[in-house]
């Protein structure tokens, strides 16, 4: 579709198509998914899924509210979303698997755990907002941002445990073997490639979150160091990168990317701005973020329709941290597509054979967020604050 469109109506060289492809989300799926290919090829995962068996102690209840915080509290402390989500997300898991979970509502509770951390004042998200908002000439409050993003985010991940099953079910033989019962050490007598495997994935930990580097080449580089170094262990990792989700998540944002090089969103959202009623402005300024949110940059679809809503925050008419909230948390929630970078990164981690099963699971939920999202918050900050 971006050639089609590119060549019969745009009239561009395929210099300018390429410009839309993904770079970074390509180096993600393919270098996460490739390191954890490694550790559950050399039974790393396994052994570090043991030991965090022995630490819930069979209390398969609390396992999704555990992943929930977990994932928040990078994005809280200033990561994207993306990196939590990229190092938790195979190991969360694998856990499900293990206790029986369903694979959809950990994948979402990882998910929606990231975004309850996206506006933290120390997050780059706040920042694109705040900023947004200052350049306009206009203030609002960043406290009430996170805390009402973080309340949205956890009233999700209530309405996502009574959907998608609730209590766990008992583990069956078929998902592998249950809790490790009595004492001792939680892991042990472990392989050199296994401890390299360790020290590699906690390496990429600290280079992402704590140095900023960029998670996909940090991931692929340490995945092929170790592949060079144990190779016997690491036989047939490479052929589990995730390549059908890679490649049908890279497609659709190069295209979406198109439409927003040929200006189709800025039209769009010029056009809404334009509206004479600022509240009806305010409802279609969210729908228009979460639906194009879905499938693009969140950070980019904030920077760029924030901007459009400040003549109309300037009138006064409607609350300005009202409309901020509302409009954030709708390009922000649906992140939990398959399309968006920490959707793919669910899908991309998942079983084989479950992989279709969690993308369907992810695909409907994003569609609800993307329905619900703009009218709830509009009913809860916009409304209120008129």
């Amino acid at each position: 579709m971006t050639f089609l469109v590119g060549t019969i109506f745009a009239g561009e060289a395929a210099r300018d198509m390429y410009a839309g492809f993904p770079v970074d989300l390509f180096l993600l799926l393919a270098g996460v998914t490739y390191l954890f290919a490694i550790a559950s090829a050399n039974g790393t995962v396994e052994r570090t899924i043991e030991a965090a068996a022995r630490l819930v102690d069979g209390r398969r209840a609390l396992i999704p509210w555990i992943v929930f915080v977990v994932a928040a509290l990078p994005a809280m402390a200033g990561a994207l979303g993306s990196a939590g989500v990229a190092l938790l997300a195979p190991l969360a898991l694998r856990l499900a698997r293990r206790y029986e979970i369903d694979r959809r509502m950990i994948g979402l509770m990882v998910v929606h755990g990231a975004a309850a951390g996206n506006f933290s004042p120390l997050n780059v998200l706040s920042g694109v907002v705040t900023q947004a908002i200052a350049r306009g000439g206009l203030e609002m409050s960043p406290l009430t941002l996170f805390w009402a993003n973080l309340a949205y985010n956890l009233g999700l991940a209530i309405v996502i445990v009574i959907v998608f099953g609730g209590r766990p079910r008992q583990a069956t033989a078929a998902s592998g073997p249950g809790p490790i019962e009595g004492g001792g050490p939680a892991v042990s007598n472990l392989r050199a490639d296994q401890i390299c495997t360790l020290l590699a994935l906690v390496a990429v930990a600290v280079a992402a979150l704590g140095f900023g580097l960029n998670i996909g080449f940090v991931a692929l580089t340490a995945a092929a160091a170790l592949h060079l170094a144990f190779p016997s262990s690491s036989a047939g990792a490479d052929t589990q990168i995730a390549w059908s989700v890679v490649l049908l998540v890279c497609g659709v944002v190069t295209y979406v990317a198109a439409l927003q090089r040929h200006g189709t969103v800025d039209v769009v959202g010029t056009r809404i701005a334009a509206t004479s009623t600022p509240l009806v402005t305010a409802l279609l300024l969210c729908a228009v973020g979460a639906v194009t949110s879905a499938f693009a940059s969140s950070a980019g679809i904030l920077g760029a329709l924030i901007p459009l809503a400040v003549p109309v925050l300037a009138q006064g008419a409607i609350g300005t941290t009202g409309v901020v909230v509302a409009l954030a948390i709708s390009a922000t929630v649906v992140d939990s597509t398959p399309f968006s970078t920490v959707g793919a990164l669910v899908v991309a981690n998942a079983e084989e054979a479950e992989r279709a099963h969690v993308y369907r699971g992810l695909l409907a939920w994003g569609a609800v967020m993307v329905v619900t999202a703009p009218f709830v918050t509009w009913l809860l900050f916009v409304l209120p604050a008129r």
